[in-house]
């Protein structure tokens, strides 16, 4: 028996409306929490993404219960009627093909309309191919950017590259593996040759992490026939210093020196601002 303070939150007994956000597998089908299933289990219903592919899920592990398709096609009809099911009582259970529901999958419409009508909403946390990615990446884990789904319109995904430029945490990106090389072509054009870590296939038979430079992670990529699999991909942040070639900065010192008045330490710190070096 559970200590009472490690009790579940959801229970089967409590019959108010209720929204469970369910984590499902990325890949590996037994990476799923055993709270997962038992709420799974024991809901009203279960809004998916892809009632195929969920029904599969379920009979690996033994549920039997009603499905509901819930997909950004069908999402405006659909989040009236979930919300009004909750709102009579019953529990709905989200979850999405794979992964964390609402993260760069269908959701948030459900989510939001049920936080407004005041719905009782309970996150069942498990897989998420941007931690599973993150922590395994050898990049810093401590600031991160989830970028998700760049633009398909080049000129708007050049846009959301430069916003993101000057982060100082690691930029994390999904990205069809039809249009990676072409991004990471972009990438390297608008950041630099920085350190990228690609994971691909996290967690299934031919996983794999790609670690180096942009342009090592390209030309790895270039070798192949084709590239396949869901794709992650990880950039090291800006430096918070930027290193100056020293024919940068000593004319402009010893300019300094010569033409500005003020003490040594005041014209150091004035060229040092204007190089981003320390003093």
């Amino acid at each position: 028996m559970e200590p009472a303070d490690h009790q579940p939150t959801d229970s089967t007994a409590d019959r108010d409306g209720c929204l469970y956000i369910v984590a499902t597998p990325i890949g590996n089908l037994e990476d799923i929490t055993s709270r997962a299933i038992r709420v799974l289990g024991a809901v009203d219903v279960i809004a998916a993404e892809d009632t195929r592919h969920t029904r599969r899920l379920l009979a690996a592990h033994g549920i039997r219960n009603k499905l509901i398709s819930y997909h950004e096609h069908n999402e405006s009809r659909r989040t009236p009627e979930l919300l009004q099911r909750m709102l009579d009582g019953q529990q709905v259970a989200l979850v999405s093909d794979a992964g964390t529901p609402t993260v760069s999958d269908p959701g948030y419409a459900l989510v939001k309309a049920a936080a407004a009508g005041a719905v009782r909403i309970v996150p069942v946390p498990g897989p998420s191919a941007v931690m599973g990615a993150l922590c395994a990446s050898g990049l810093g884990t401590d600031q991160f950017a989830f970028v998700g789904f760049p633009s398909r319109k080049k000129a708007r995904r050049l846009e959301q590259i430069k916003e993101v430029a000057d982060f100082a945490g690691t930029l994390v990106f999904y990205q069809s593996p039809r249009r990676l090389l072409a991004f990471l072509e972009e990438l390297r054009e608008v950041l630099g040759d920085r350190r990228a870590v690609l994971a691909r296939e996290l967690t299934k038979v031919h996983e794999e992490f790609i670690r180096g430079p942009l342009s090592h992670v390209h030309a790895e990529l270039s070798l192949r026939d084709q590239i396949k699999g869901e794709c992650t991909l990880m950039i090291e942040g800006q430096s918070r210093r930027i290193e100056a070639p020293d024919q940068q900065w000593e004319p402009a010192l010893r300019a300094a020196l010569q033409e500005e008045p003020g003490s040594m330490g005041d014209i150091a710190k004035a060229v040092a601002k204007q190089f981003g070096l320390k003093k």
